[in-house]
């Protein structure tokens, strides 16, 4: 049976403004722990490689399906649960845990040990966004949702940064055991100061007007109502697609970014972290941000633009990351490689809020889980694993046929079972110098050549994101969203 809850709109919340960007600073700094000790692998990736002896497809495993899979499966039942539970709580424990199994992978003794610690944080790190976003949407009234949920997922970037920056230094001065550990004890603190700081509000608080909430009914039941809104229209599976397939782009050529650079140009663990965090912390970061203001600025002319903006962005971006992946001069590389990260980053808070205004309150974190189970899944999962396993692949090509740079020609031997002899990307102990500037060469036109590949998901999401424009506004007001 529904209940009317009422929907107070911002005149009468009951939350002072600066206490509700206080809490929205709370769910950002949690955030950007979330993404340091998520992607902090990727930058101290060449690291564990040479250590450990990997190969880029079990490199592509620690930062895809090792970290995903059960991230994205208990992200739902997380979910389920914050829709009847204080969600506050929940984002504060999984806070601990996360944190936790991040410090225990500096002490992983071998690959395996790494990878169930792995596992675990993505495990934690499931409690942070459904629960999160749900949050931000009973703070923040409908035509404000990009914008905070914008502020939310600067996380991204500020996280990314930070994790760069700390893991390239540490990395080079103190190990990679030093840096899992490092970046991952004060995230306990921080669950401590979630838990003291952030209140629980009523579901649908902010909603402008007074709205039927359905009480939970069967899992089953709900799941399959929310798949139903999320995937049950034109523009709402077009937006799903965008934002998967986007997001299959970034995370894989985010796991391979930073190693790029030291094997293209020969960097430093050092100089590459600044490098990445100056990137995707202020290109990326001001693209966050971006996103979120000016969709809710645009949307004022239709709600279509919280589909156009993404479009738009993502679609600019696309040749500059090609230029930037085939520059052979890092200093012109690092350039070119600033101007998409702006533009990018701007596909995320205009889908997050979309998401969040097309279904009742009370399924607002199961619609987040649904959809990041959808995006990780084939994204998160699959976007390090396939730019490792191609990496892997054009290697070995590359290494059989040094007279041929053709990517056509790699693409085409894709499928061939031939070998990298090159444990860890180096020269078996032994070989000569020919040899190891074989398996040097062989691994950086490699590294290049994958990331190239995976840069042409960024157009196909945009042009999702293009025809998830067309409907789009009939369809959020029929969720009675009031944009």
């Amino acid at each position: 049976m529904a209940a009317i809850e009422a929907g107070r709109g911002a005149a009468t919340t009951g939350f002072s403004e600066a206490y509700r960007r206080g809490v929205v600073a709370f769910l950002l700094a949690a955030y950007t722990f979330n993404f340091i000790d998520r992607t902090i692998v990727s930058t101290i990736g060449q690291a564990i490689k040479v250590d450990l002896k990997l190969s880029d497809t079990q490199l592509g495993l620690l930062g895809g399906p090792a970290f995903a899979l059960l991230y994205t499966l208990m992200g739902v039942p997380i979910a389920r649960l914050a829709e009847r539970r204080n969600r506050v709580s929940i984002i504060s424990a999984a806070l601990v845990v996360w944190s936790g199994f991040t410090v225990a992978c500096g002490l992983a003794a071998n690959f395996a040990i790494l990878l169930a610690m792995r596992v675990g944080v993505g495990i934690g790190e499931a409690g942070c966004s459904p629960p999160s976003h749900s949050l931000i949407s009973d703070y923040f009234e409908p035509r404000r949702r990009a914008s905070a949920l914008g502020v939310y997922a600067f996380g991204i970037p500020l996280g990314s940064m930070i994790g760069a920056v700390s893991g390239g230094w540490l990395a080079e001065h103190a190990g990679w055991r030093v840096a899992f550990m490092i970046v991952g004890a004060p995230g306990v603190l921080l669950a401590i100061a979630v838990k003291l700081f952030v209140r629980e509000p009523p579901r649908g608080h902010a909603d402008t007007s007074a709205v039927a909430v359905e009480r939970p009914a069967g899992e089953i039941s709900e799941l399959w109502t929310v798949t139903k809104v999320l995937f049950g229209s034109w523009p709402m599976i077009n937006m799903m697609l965008g934002i998967t397939l986007v997001s299959l782009a970034g995370y894989g050529i985010g796991a391979f970014a930073a190693p790029y650079l030291v094997r293209a140009f020969g960097l430093s663990y050092t100089l590459v972290g600044l490098i990445q965090g100056l990137l995707w912390g202020v290109a990326g970061g001001a693209g966050t941000l971006a996103g979120g203001f000016v969709s809710d600025f645009a949307s004022r002319r239709g709600a279509k633009w919280y589909a156009l903006t993404p479009a738009i962005g993502v679609a600019i971006a696309t040749p500059f990351f090609a230029a930037g992946y085939m520059a052979l001069d890092w200093h012109v590389a690092v350039v070119l490689l600033g101007i998409p990260l702006a533009f990018v980053y701007v596909y995320l808070a205009p889908t997050f809020s979309v998401v969040q205004n097309v279904v009742e309150a009370r399924r607002r974190a199961t619609a987040a889980a649904i959809m990041l189970l959808f995006l990780n899944l084939i994204a998160l999962a699959g976007g390090p694993l396939l730019v490792g396993w191609m990496i892997d692949r054009f290697a070995a090509f590359d290494f059989a046929h040094p007279q041929t740079r053709s990517l056509v020609d790699a693409l085409a031997a894709l499928s061939s079972g031939g070998q990298f002899p090159c444990p860890g990307g180096l020269a078996p102990k032994g070989a000569g110098a020919a040899m190891a500037l074989a398996c040097h060469s062989a691994e950086a036109l490699a590294t290049r050549q994958g990331i190239l590949v995976t840069v042409s998901f960024y157009g196909w999401g945009a042009l999702h994101y293009l025809l998830a424009s067309f409907g789009l506004e009939r369809r959020l007001s029929r969720a009675g969203q009031g944009v």
